[in-house]
């Protein structure tokens, strides 16, 4: 025992004893206190002797395949499911962005909901096309006479008519305004003894307007609906833009995994190739008697290890290529499915040289995150201007102008009102002459104007050349008592203009972080693509320097063996460093949005 150990342990005793004197206990009393115990309560003591522990039980457990041993099979040839690999598609990283953004679902379904925005858009102007309606109708109605001046005969008339309407309406573009334009002509035909044009064709031309002058003037639910339709037209245009550089972002990380997966099958067949030429070098070295015989196992086990690796990567390789194939194939009847995917291009891309504020500007310029919330706000913009011009009561300025044509054929009917009193006023001028007294002058005639008479075309013309007319001008008001529905909507288009704001601050703050975690990535990666290019390089020189240890008696095969592990183990890990660096320089462009642009690629939203 050393000083320093004597000193511990004389330290632990005095601290010991500085306890037992702290408490006022003494190991005296200590001990008689425990003998006092003892002999106060030994029935008690008794009871406490512990007793025997049961003897365990031996779990029977059923044997399942006692001495199985698997059947020693070839090895399966490198072939993966569904493909020939005699028919081989090179494949450039242009090609497949090209092909994703042609043949991907999810960017067909954007472009279609552009289309579908595009029809809304049109729709809602389509509020400001005319409208023309008509109407015709045969009409005959016969009425009791209830008077004496119905001018019917056997207690009724007769009357029957051919109608025909038109009217032109719609909206006015500007200033909420809305006009009707009717036509109407009639043929009317009736048995009345007072009527002076049998048949005769009445014809009228109204036109009305209304303008709003208060609630409507500025801004009004047509014009709103078209303001949202042309604002969800540019969102779905920003849609489509983010969908594409998602589909590139997926395409370039799918590209780049299948690289990976092919690179390393290869690293993995190296591996195999060595661990064997490693195997016969050992045989050959037992059979000279340098090594031991069990030296030969251990390179046998290192080859059925690197074999297992070998068909792991394989597995690896079909699942990125058929991920890589599911993003840029049209359909699963493509050929593309039976083809061996090859990747052309080179890895090694060089890391772009951009500086943190550089790329949060570029993301704030072109991430479509943004641009969609500057279209919802603004949708926002144009609710809270409706329900502002709701708030305001309806005052507006009405007018009509109209003009009425008719023309006839005469009756030549006798007018039943004069025809009795011709007999009374001759005889009444027959007296006044015998008394000497000079007759009655001659009533009025009242004859039909000759413009009246002729047929259909003349009522036009008496129509058009605006003899008879009538206009009216006036306001409407509808003013609403208290008008909480339009104050509550307007209410709630403020509030949700505050809400816009909030997730807008929000979306910027992660727009920010997630440009951040992207240039952080890519300078990872970069270094630990150089620290993983030199660990290999130092596994390739261990793994020969070992190599030459062993021929010359100074190494042993575990150490060899350790370093070929170690030197396949290096090399994918500089490969997937490589491509991790790929895809990160992929998320880069994506999180500034500038993956259309870097890539050279315009898409066609139309």
């Amino acid at each position: 025992m050393n000083d320093f150990m004597l000193k511990q342990v004389i330290k632990k005793q005095s601290a010991r004893r500085k306890f037992w004197r702290r408490s006022g206990i003494s190991l005296i009393g200590v001990v008689a206190l425990l003998l006092g115990v003892a002999f106060t309560f030994p029935a008690v003591a008794q009871e406490a002797t512990p007793a025997p522990s049961p003897v365990p039980r031996e779990l029977q457990v059923p044997a399942i395949a006692p001495e199985f041993h698997p059947t020693q099979k070839p090895l399966p040839e490198l072939g993966r499911v569904g493909v020939d690999m005699d028919r081989q598609r090179p494949l450039t990283l242009r090609e497949a962005l090209a092909l994703g953004l042609d043949n991907n679902k999810d960017i067909e379904v954007a472009r279609q909901n552009v289309k579908i925005a595009e029809f809304d858009f049109t729709a809602a102007r389509g509020a400001y096309d005319p409208r023309l309606s008509s109407t015709s109708y045969y009409e005959r109605i016969i009425s009791p006479i209830s008077s004496f001046l119905s001018g019917g005969a056997d207690g009724t008339t007769t009357q029957s008519d051919y109608t025909a309407t038109a009217r032109l309406e719609g909206l006015a573009p500007k200033f909420g305004g809305n006009y009707h334009l009717d036509f109407s002509s009639v043929r009317l035909t009736s048995n009345n003894q007072f009527t002076a044009l049998n048949p005769q064709y009445p014809t009228g031309l109204t036109f009305s307007y209304a303008q709003p002058l208060l609630r409507g003037l500025k801004f009004d639910n047509n014009r709103r609906q078209i303001e949202i339709a042309r604002k969800n037209l540019s969102l779905t245009d920003a849609q489509f833009r983010q969908r594409a550089i998602e589909t590139i972002t997926g395409v370039q990380r799918a590209y780049w995994d299948l690289v990976f997966a092919l690179r390393n099958l290869q690293v993995q067949r190296d591996a195999v190739r060595d661990s064997r030429l490693q195997l016969e070098h050992n045989k050959r070295l037992v059979a000279e008697g340098a090594l031991a015989p069990i030296d030969v196992v251990a390179a046998e086990a290192q080859v059925a290890g690197f074999e297992q690796t070998l068909y792991s990567s394989l597995e690896e390789v079909s699942r990125s290529e058929n991920n890589l194939k599911n993003l840029i194939a049209v359909n699963r009847q493509s050929d593309l499915w039976s083809l061996a995917v090859v990747p052309t291009d080179s890895v090694d891309l060089a890391p772009p040289d951009i500086s943190l504020p550089e790329a949060l500007k570029a993301a704030m310029d072109n991430r479509p995150e943004l641009q969609q919330s500057d279209v919802v706000r603004e949708i926002n913009q144009i609710d809270q201007k409706y329900f502002r011009e709701q708030t305001k009561p309806a005052v507006d300025l009405v007018g009509s102008y109209g003009m009425v044509g008719l023309a006839g054929t005469t009756s030549g009917a006798t007018n039943p009102l004069t025809a009795s009193s011709v007999q009374l006023r001759d005889a009444v001028n027959r007296l006044l002459v015998n008394s000497g007294f000079a007759q009655l002058p001659e009533p009025p005639v009242q004859t039909l104007s000759p413009f009246l008479l002729g047929g259909y075309d003349q009522s036009l013309q008496n129509l058009l050349s605006n003899r008879f007319n009538n206009f009216r001008v006036g306001v409407q008001i509808n003013l609403p008592l208290r008008n909480r529905t339009a104050q509550a909507q307007l209410g709630r288009s403020l509030v949700e203009g505050q809400r816009i704001a909030t997730q807008r601050e929000q979306l910027e703050q992660n727009i920010q972080v997630d440009v951040r975690n992207a240039l952080q990535v890519v300078r990872s990666a970069e270094a630990r693509l150089r620290a993983a290019g030199i660990a290999r390089d130092a596994s390739e020189q261990q793994y020969q320097s070992e190599q030459r240890k062993l021929d010359a008696g100074q190494s042993t095969v575990f150490l060899v063996l350790e370093r070929q592990t170690a030197l396949t183990t290096a090399r994918g890990n500089e490969l997937r460093a490589q491509t991790d660096l790929n895809k990160a320089i992929a998320e880069l462009q994506r999180a500034t949005g500038n993956a259309l642009t870097s890539n050279n690629i315009v898409v066609r939203v139309r």
